[in-house]
């Protein structure tokens, strides 16, 4: 049984480097729902924040299941935005976006988005009753 080992991903040092800015001067948004999200904290999958995904750098990416969470303020939407968003498509990804506001003044309803879209997300606020268990 062979081992799929992926090559060493290059990233250019001024990617890595714009990506660790980043970092250290997230928005109140970003810091809110990486709060929500780091250490697996999210039934266990694992996020990592401003991370170099080809010539973007996404905000919020759970690798493993190919989920990219963007966090928009006033400045986004454009047609910048869509490129970033066709390229990261085309990789596979699914894209969530969040406007800052939503994660500032809705925290809950931003997590249930994102659990929802990870394998095994509640879909429904409550498991409907099995049938034929009435009583």
């Amino acid at each position: 049984m062979g081992v799929s080992v992926r090559p060493p991903r290059t990233i250019p040092a001024e990617q890595k480097a714009r990506a660790r800015e980043l970092r250290s001067t997230a928005t109140p948004a970003e810091r809110k729902l990486w709060q929500a999200l780091r250490a697996s904290q999210l039934d266990g999958f694992k996020f990592s924040r401003q991370i170099a995904t080809g010539p973007f750098i996404a905000d919020l990416i759970c690798r493993k299941q190919q989920l990219v969470i963007e966090i928009d303020g006033g400045q986004h939407g454009d047609a910048a935005d869509l490129r970033r968003q066709h390229y990261l498509e085309a990789q596979g990804y699914r894209v969530l976006r969040f406007w800052n506001a939503q994660v500032i003044n809705d925290i809950d309803f931003v997590v249930k988005t994102i659990r929802s879209a990870l394998p095994g997300g509640e879909t429904h606020p409550r498991p409907l009753p099995q049938a034929g268990g009435e009583q």
